[in-house]
């Protein structure tokens, strides 16, 4: 009975249903009908299992604010200082940009990213245990357990980069990390190190390209072998390996274009962009109005958070955007928008403020649907420049070259090395990726501190929380109180 107790709270708040009689197994939305027992019976329906998890991305887990990956995006940037909230509006988000969320043990912002990826875990896992005797198309089955790989490996990279300690290149990393799940049970784990879950990360981001080889996927919003090849570029710069690095990103790139300056400017946010490499989709009648990604990043959707909270960019970083750069035209000193795509436009009930976005832009003032990047080649390029500048500063100045003549037509060869040239590319990777989840992670990553100052920032927006040091304790996401209640073995973090 005790036992019993455990699961059912576990499941309880993760959100899963791993169960052998409920309809909703694994909550694919709206892919709905496979038994547990059957779910891995034959290929086909490790592909239900799989567009289960894919729907998942974008779904509501719970409250408004909280709607898949795009929700988890959106804390990330609000805990930077490049992502600028203009009021507080209906407040989503607000307690995460004054660094409240996630310090407190017992919010639901701190559980959402833990539920979250766990539930993709869990979900993955069915596919990767039970996949041997699926009957169907060996081919077939390859595609589902390389996707499924993909995925596991991803969401235990993204938690552990949230409730971990930094990964120390170079060290031992013995620190806590989080725990590895590679079945799909419940059963109660104690924290894995921070070095034995990147272990396994990358173990599982081997395995997928092994059985990538032949899939050609239906659309980007599924996982291929760029995709993963991607994810080990990205957990390589994390580590510091930045041979590996450079090689997987340049891989993951072969095959992608950049997009133009009229793409850039004039339709972004959608994935089937050359430039995007895994994205979703959403179809209409998936939509969920005021909880998709684009209302609350785009500019134009009439929701209460988009006309009270226009998004906005730090001045300091506008600021350093050269003016024949497309990227300048993304935001708006003015707030007044005068130049927009074609047919967009913003109501006269929009707060107009200084530096807004029109980066991300929804279908339209009653239509919040917009596409999710999840990874993109500019950031493989962007990636390939950091790790080659420790290595071939040539190297890394021409990959850079390749991103930003693009960009903006005026750019030169930059002749900036040592420190000079990183940060060259770190300016670069934080205009580019504004908005799209990074800079939380970048910060970290690179053990730099919070620095809010002399921007645009209002402090009862961010709590008064201008600065925050490089190694504060408040860089680890705190174990949700409801995860310690459900697993004796975890073990909080320091608060």
């Amino acid at each position: 009975m005790k036992k019993f107790s455990f699961i059912l709270i576990f499941v309880l708040f993760t959100g899963v249903l791993v169960t052998s009689c409920e309809k909703e197994y694994l909550d694919q939305v709206p892919t709905e009908g496979v038994a547990t027992a059957s779910a891995t019976e034959t290929t086909g329906n490790l592909f239900l299992v799989i567009n289960g998890i894919h729907r998942s991305l974008y779904i509501r887990y719970g409250a408004q604010g909280r709607t898949g990956i795009s929700s988890l995006m959106l804390q990330n940037e609000n805990l930077g200082e490049d992502y600028v909230n203009t009021a507080r509006a209906n407040g989503w988000f607000i307690a995460t940009s004054g660094w409240q969320s996630h310090t407190n043990a017992t919010a639901a912002d701190d559980l959402f990213p833990y539920r979250t990826y766990y539930r993709i875990i869990r979900n993955a896992n069915v596919i990767i245990n039970g996949a041997e005797n699926a009957v169907g198309d060996a081919a077939e089955r390859d595609a589902a357990v390389g996707q499924a790989l993909t995925y596991r490996a991803w969401a235990h990279f993204q938690m552990v980069q949230l409730y971990g300690q930094r990964y120390v290149p170079g060290g031992g990393n013995s620190q806590l990390g989080i725990p590895i799940r590679l079945t799909p049970d419940n059963e109660p784990l104690a924290r894995n190190t921070v070095e034995e879950v990147y272990t396994q990360v990358n173990q599982d981001l081997d395995d997928a390209i092994a059985v990538f080889s032949n899939y050609t996927r239906p659309n980007k919003s599924h996982l291929d072998v760029s995709v993963a090849r991607g994810l080990k570029a990205r957990v390589a710069l994390v580590q510091g390996n930045y041979g590996i690095a450079a090689d997987f990103a340049s891989q993951a790139k072969d095959g992608y274009q950049l997009m133009d300056n009229d793409t850039y400017f004039n339709n972004f946010s959608d994935y089937n962009n050359v430039e995007w490499m895994w994205g979703s989709f959403i179809q209409e009648d998936q939509t969920d109005v005021f909880g998709n990604f684009g209302a609350y990043i785009s500019r134009n959707f009439s929701s209460s958070n988009i006309r009270g909270n226009p998004k906005a960019i730090s001045r300091l970083l506008y600021d350093q955007i050269a003016a024949t750069d497309v990227r300048k035209r993304l935001w708006d000193p003015t707030g007044a928008h005068p130049v927009l795509p074609a047919g967009i436009e913003i109501s006269s009930a929009h707060s107009r403020r200084p530096y807004t976005n029109q980066k991300f832009l929804a279908a339209g003032t009653g239509d919040s649907r917009m596409d999710t990047p999840y990874m993109r080649a500019a950031e493989m390029y962007l990636i390939e420049a950091e790790a080659l500048s420790y290595s071939d500063e040539a190297a890394a100045r021409q990959v850079l070259f390749e991103l930003a003549s693009n960009r903006d037509p005026n750019y030169t060869l930059s002749t900036n090395s040592g420190p000079a040239l990183k940060e060259e590319i770190y300016v670069q990777r934080r205009i580019e990726l504004w908005g799209e989840g990074f800079r939380f992670y970048d910060l970290k990553r690179l053990n730099l501190p919070l620095d809010r100052r002399g921007s645009n920032h209002s402090a009862d927006l961010i709590s008064d929380v201008f600065q925050v040091p490089a190694g504060d304790s408040r860089w680890q996401w705190l174990i949700p109180q409801d995860a310690l209640n459900a697993n004796p073995l975890l073990e909080q973090n320091p608060l």
